[in-house]
């Protein structure tokens, strides 16, 4: 039998004789450390280019050499090049020779029109950008200097409009898992409701549906605003407020949302919103937990890490959410029939019963 690669080495340079052969003698890479190095610059390139708005207007002149673009920009040649080869290295852009053009990625989700656009997410997604330049600090005092609960409403408005389209993608799929298109008359309470696209979601499925949407009164405009521009706002009661104290009618729901709430609210605050929802719900209706759910190992779902990492940076209560912590709240709290959905990548949600 072949020994493995390097078997001079294994031979050689045993524990037993040497240490650990492979970090002494052939040391691990370093492109771990320089991907999360570049990561900061690439962000950076991605906000520029949506900031000068490149994306759009390679869709409005479609694929050209720089010229062209530079002049429609009113920028440096020479600086846009090195911005729109940047692009290219990342996969955000197409070139062939000197000829720059959208692709596939941009076109979906760089362009203000695209299906699943994310323009104006992009910008609010890691929160505020001075809070994790102090991150140290925040972690060794336990609370960002700067939380965004401190003004909620001026970070929450840009956020739930540019994370609308994703969720309403995710809210309008999640009917293939559980049908609530096949409710007759439901009434649906939506808490923290930002844009209201489960709402939204629900009630363009069900044309005999009924809404409560909940938010604070500064982000409540949002989802009055996105509920009216697709037509079904006349069927939402609009609830301004705290979620943890508006008074709710209980027994009278067949469907609560809890959609990217929970991560906020710290384990008491998280576990006190599932005991609304349950109080809130007629006998067999339904709970969505809908947001970035750890994995027990905490290293098999990275993109949840890092968001309920944001959390931290620029909440004073939020933490990363674990699958286990929202299961034992809904079991705890007396749900059953608990099942975990993803309607779109990256987008999953508990979904549980009120006993009959």
């Amino acid at each position: 039998m072949a020994d493995a690669p390097y078997p001079e080495i294994k031979k050689t340079h045993s524990m037993a004789r040497k240490g650990r052969p492979w970090v002494d003698y052939k040391p691990p890479p370093a492109s771990p450390v320089w991907s999360v190095i570049e990561g900061f610059a690439s962000y950076h390139l991605l906000l520029a280019a949506l900031d000068l708005d490149v994306f759009d207007t390679l869709e409005r002149i479609g694929s050209t050499m720089i010229e062209p673009v530079a002049t429609e920009l009113g920028v440096s040649t020479a600086h846009l090049q090195a911005l729109l080869d940047s692009l290219v290295a990342l996969g955000l852009l197409e070139q062939y020779r000197d000829v720059y053009g959208l692709n596939d990625v941009a076109r979906r989700y760089l362009t203000s029109d695209g299906e699943a656009s994310m323009v104006g997410l992009i910008p609010v997604a890691p929160g505020p950008h001075t809070n994790w330049i102090g991150l140290a600090d925040t972690i060794r005092n336990g609370r960002p200097e700067t939380p965004i609960d401190d003004d909620p409403a001026a970070f929450y408005v840009p956020l739930v409009e540019g994370t609308f389209t994703t969720i309403f993608r995710a809210a309008s799929r999640a009917d293939m898992f559980i049908r609530y298109s096949s409710l007759v008359a439901p009434r649906v309470l939506d808490l923290g409701a930002g844009g209201a696209p489960w709402s939204i979601a629900v009630l363009t499925a069900c044309p005999d549906a009924t809404a409560v949407v909940n938010d604070l009164s500064g982000v409540l405009g949002v989802a009055q605003r996105m509920t009216a521009e697709h037509g079904v706002s006349d069927r939402c009661e609009f609830l301004a407020g705290d979620f943890h104290e508006v008074e709710l009618e209980e027994g009278s729901f067949d469907l609560v949302v809890l959609g990217h709430v929970c991560r906020t609210e710290g384990e008491d605050g998280a576990r006190h919103l599932v005991e609304r929802a349950f109080a809130a719900l007629r006998p067999g209706g339904r709970v969505v937990v809908s947001d970035y759910f750890v994995d027990p190992e905490r290293k098999f779902n990275p993109h949840a890490v890092l968001m309920g990492m944001t959390m931290m940076a620029s909440t004073v209560k939020g933490f990363p959410l674990t699958g286990e912590q929202v299961v034992g709240w809904l079991v705890g709290t007396g749900f059953e029939a608990i099942r975990l959905i993803e309607p779109i990548g990256f987008q999953f949600a508990y979904v549980a019963t009120r006993p009959r």
